[in-house]
């Protein structure tokens, strides 16, 4: 994940010439199913009205700015203080704005890595138990363009982890709620006000979290999900970054599969839902990622969550009914937000009391935090509620 796709704009659109999918008789902006029969990303990315986020604009920080707290918001304020004591005395990582877009360039550190910061020196290896088994899913999303692509793993009854950005949402909200229709599992960043579910996981900007971060994220219930290769396919056009050199990361991966590194446990790649180029080249390269593994797999199913979300009613299934064949877990009630113009069906269950506790999640906000993973998890929990 990376900071620049925070400022990504709705031109960033998918054209996928080699899938050609049929476009609907009349464009219906009003619903999830409606939305996704949209053919043309000219359209697609045409901004619209959705009413249950319009209403509650006001309820929430602006969209793609560092979140403060709304003023008012003392449960939040509350909730801060409950977890306060749990957080270890760690000063943020360099100076803001700088360390806003993930420069450190100035920050001067302690070479032992006392705080195990992943950013220095990738203190921990994030690893998939099952052999040979990838943790397949994309950050930044939703894109405004990404039918064609969402119908692309449609097709191949691909599910994958969809980590999304809390103000793609407040733009694309019935987007994001065709991520969670289609069966993919849904992490931080997100509003539960339009998908209608409290994601138990969260992806740090950069991979930019140390023991501090961890702690907090503890204390909200959220688990960190971090990645092992890097495609960097979101800086492809930067620098002296080409298509060739995203091409070559994936290949690194799918040879690595080929020649046995994943036997006794799988991995992770950090690959982006952010535009044309990175979702082509997920499409490009499925077939050989399906080929050099031997499972890609959603990462909550490779990690047998089966209760990904706070609320009741959801679930994935484990990681043996998936390789199986059962690529869906069970929902009783609905995918929806809001329950004006959701456009999915069924009913959200609102979960019992001990959920509920842990929604607190979607509250805090952490004033004192600084450092720029904290700010987006910080926006991003807030956004949630």
């Amino acid at each position: 994940m990376r900071l620049s796709s925070l400022l990504a704009s709705p031109s960033t659109c998918l054209f996928i010439s080699a899938y050609v999918f049929p476009s609907a008789n009349a464009q219906d902006r009003t619903t999830e199913q409606g939305e996704a029969q949209i053919s043309d990303p000219s359209v697609e990315c045409t901004p619209y009205q959705y009413p249950p986020v319009t209403n509650a604009r006001n309820s929430f920080p602006p969209s793609w700015t560092v979140a403060t707290i709304i003023s008012g918001d003392s449960e939040a304020q509350a909730k801060y203080q409950d977890i306060e004591s749990l957080i270890p005395n760690i000063p943020p990582k360099g100076t803001q704005p700088d360390s806003l877009v993930g420069d450190w360039g100035d920050f001067t550190y302690d070479p032992s890595d006392p705080d195990c910061w992943w950013t220095y020196a990738k203190c921990t290896t994030p690893k998939i138990p099952g052999p040979n088994t990838l943790g397949y899913g994309f950050d930044d999303g939703p894109n405004c363009s990404h039918n064609a692509f969402y119908d692309y793993l449609s097709s191949q009854e691909q599910k994958a982890t969809m980590f999304y950005i809390g103000s793609n949402v407040m733009d694309w909200p019935l987007e994001a709620q065709r991520g969670l229709a289609d069966g993919h599992e849904i992490c931080m960043q997100m509003i539960k006000l339009v998908v209608g579910v409290t994601p138990t996981c969260w992806r740090p900007p950069f991979g930019d979290v140390d023991d501090r971060i961890r702690a907090i994220a503890d204390a909200l219930g959220l688990t960190t999900i971090m990645w092992q290769y890097d495609s960097n396919d979101w800086r492809v056009g930067s620098g002296n970054v080409t298509e060739a050199d995203i091409d070559a990361n994936y290949m690194d991966l799918i040879t690595a599969a080929e020649s046995g590194t994943f036997s006794t446990s799988g991995t992770m790649m950090l690959t982006h839902e952010l535009n044309n180029f990175t979702m082509s080249e997920a499409v490009k390269f499925y077939d050989q990622l399906a080929s050099a593994f031997s499972y890609l797999v959603p990462i909550g199913v490779a990690l047998n969550v089966t209760t990904p979300y706070v609320e009741d009613g959801y679930t994935l299934p484990s990681f043996a009914e998936y390789i199986s064949g059962t690529h869906t877990g069970s929902v009783t009630g609905s995918a929806g937000g809001s329950s004006d113009s959701s456009g999915i069906s069924g009913s959200t269950s609102s979960g019992n009391s001990t959920m509920a506790k842990k929604s607190w999640a979607t509250k805090v906000w952490l004033s004192r935090i600084g450092s720029f993973a904290s700010v987006v998890l910080i926006a991003a929990i807030q956004l949630m509620l």
